[in-house]
């Protein structure tokens, strides 16, 4: 166990909270307790010793070496530090356990608080085909679709009623898998025994079920707050539309180009939704809009703090983490009058920075960061979230999101131009990143003038500016130009490239200073 010297916790909220997470959501949360004055106490696997919020935090207990299954998700390892350390509260972030119904009632058999919702929640809404039931329930408008389908010939018979395209989807999990687009009876033939394989081998569950696939849609979440105790607010809505292979790219609150009257009821329906079962802390409730008709169905509900959670708070002036903690210790208060003067302000746009190669399929790139470099955040304006700094090694063993960078300014114009300027000051060296590829995204006219749809980057094109070397000799050296001169009379001999036209010219097509 480390310690990071400095004084005890001045609250009697919590007096130890454990964050059960890593990256930039457990630096994001160790921050939060810091200003609440409540003891932070990470959790670290090997590999992630030297991470920010590993440093940051007020305690740090080992994991041990291995993935995610030997460390983060290890619960048995995480309950012998809760009892060692005198843990009285668990922040599960998102991902990892933070949607485990198992690991709740752990907590709660053992007195610890959980700050999320309860377990039965997370399992309503964790299954596609229930979360579908409640909705109907509350009314909230759904996509055509079926319930759990027993059979290839049952499926099939659906489709023809609902109609092609539609969607074959796996009841449980999530982050696109167990999903396949199937446009004729064909498709759904071939698709049927794969979904339900992935399926079973990803969550250890095939239940499948069909709905009705837009072609022209927009992915739109509305971020809800629950009390659980029957009172739920909406704190608007974000557009996460610019998605590659169902991974979220890009993500912006207020949604663009929405009409006010849609947005105000997608306002109204999502609290209704979660109100009805009693919701318990943050949510993110998810809907499908067609963009020809503007008409929005649910999708499903996220029962965890989302990954971009942070445009919402810009634009809303709000800390979602310290929400989360002071109702899970009962200090919050009436949400319904905290929500009733607020009213969004701005434009915020996030982008996801990614340790991932677009040059080559997007492969995560793991090795050294010899160089991080980000612009002065600004809390009102600039906010950075990541977990990286120079000589730190990344993993390829855990999600490869280096950092979160999010603008807020007056309108969306005036936050794309402060997102590029953030983004090209931004230096990440050492491994490939997606930085260029996010960069080319918002200039292109489709993503400035907010037409996005969720099928958008399937078809964007990207070419980057680099070089691949396939297979190296001697003639392939690369140095500067013009190299080393003059370096005879201390023993260094003169270098540079071997044919110096040739490497202006690539560095004129790339756009360089021919001296670089």
């Amino acid at each position: 166990m480390t310690l990071r010297d400095g004084p005890p916790g001045e609250t009697d909220m919590f007096n130890k909270v454990l964050i059960a997470n890593r990256g930039a959501i457990a630096t994001r949360i160790t921050r939060t307790l810091r200003r609440l004055g409540v003891t932070s106490v990470a959790v670290y696997a090997e590999a992630d010793l030297d991470s920010l919020h590993v440093r940051e935090a007020d305690e740090a207990w080992p994991l041990g070496d291995g993935t995610a299954t030997d460390t983060y998700l290890n619960q048995d390892k995480l309950f012998e530090i809760i009892e060692q350390a005198g843990i009285e509260a668990v922040h599960p972030g998102y991902g990892f356990l933070s949607e485990n119904p198992d690991f709740v009632e752990r907590c709660e058999a053992a007195g610890v608080v959980f700050i999320g919702p309860r377990p039965h929640q997370m399992t309503e809404f964790g299954l596609k085909h229930t979360a579908r039931e409640i909705a109907e329930k509350a009314d909230v408008p759904l996509l055509p679709g079926t319930g759990l389908l027993d059979d290839r010939e049952s499926a099939l018979k659906a489709a023809d009623e609902i109609g092609y395209p539609v969607m074959l989807k796996s009841s449980a999990g999530g982050g696109g898998i167990g999903m396949q687009i199937c446009h004729d009876r064909e498709t759904l033939d071939k698709a049927w025994d794969s979904v339900r394989r992935l399926s079973a081998n990803n969550f250890a569950n095939d239940s499948v079920f069909l709905e009705k696939y837009i072609e022209n849609a927009r992915h739109i979440e509305v971020q809800v707050f629950g009390d659980g105790n029957g009172k739920a607010v909406a704190l608007g809505e974000r557009d996460c539309s610019a998605q590659r292979r169902h991974q979220k790219v890009l993500e912006e609150a207020p949604a663009p180009n929405l009409p006010d009257e849609v947005r105000q009821t997608l306002h109204e329906t999502a609290p209704r939704l979660v109100s009805a079962v009693n919701y318990r802390n943050a949510g993110t409730v998810e809907f499908i809009l067609d963009q020809d008709t503007n008409r929005f169905y649910f999708l499903e509900m996220n029962t965890r703090l989302q990954v971009e959670h942070g445009v919402t708070e810009q634009v809303y002036g709000v800390d979602l983490v310290e929400w989360m903690v002071k109702l899970a210790a009962g200090e919050l208060g009436d949400i319904q009058a905290m929500v009733a003067d607020l009213r969004p302000r701005g434009h915020a746009i996030q982008a996801r920075l990614y340790a991932e190669d677009p040059n080559k399929d997007f492969q995560p790139c793991a090795g050294l960061l010899t160089h991080v470099e980000f612009p002065e955040a600004d809390g009102a304006k600039r906010r950075i979230d990541h977990w990286i700094e120079p000589g730190l090694e990344i993993s390829p063993l855990f999600d490869p999101m280096l950092a979160k960078v999010i603008v807020h300014e007056a309108d969306r114009d005036s936050a794309l131009r402060a997102l590029d300027k953030t983004l090209n000051e931004t230096i990440i060296e050492g491994i490939e990143t997606n930085r260029e590829y996010v960069l080319t995204i918002m200039a292109d006219s489709v993503f400035a003038d907010g037409r996005m749809t969720t099928r958008y980057l399937n078809g964007f094109s990207y070419q980057p500016a680099t070089i691949d070397v396939l297979a190296s000799g001697t003639m392939t050296t690369v140095q500067d130009y013009p190299g080393r001169i003059g370096y005879w009379p201390v023993g260094i001999p003169p270098s540079g490239p071997m044919d110096s036209l040739s490497f202006r010219l690539a560095n004129r097509l790339l756009g360089n200073e021919e001296s670089v």
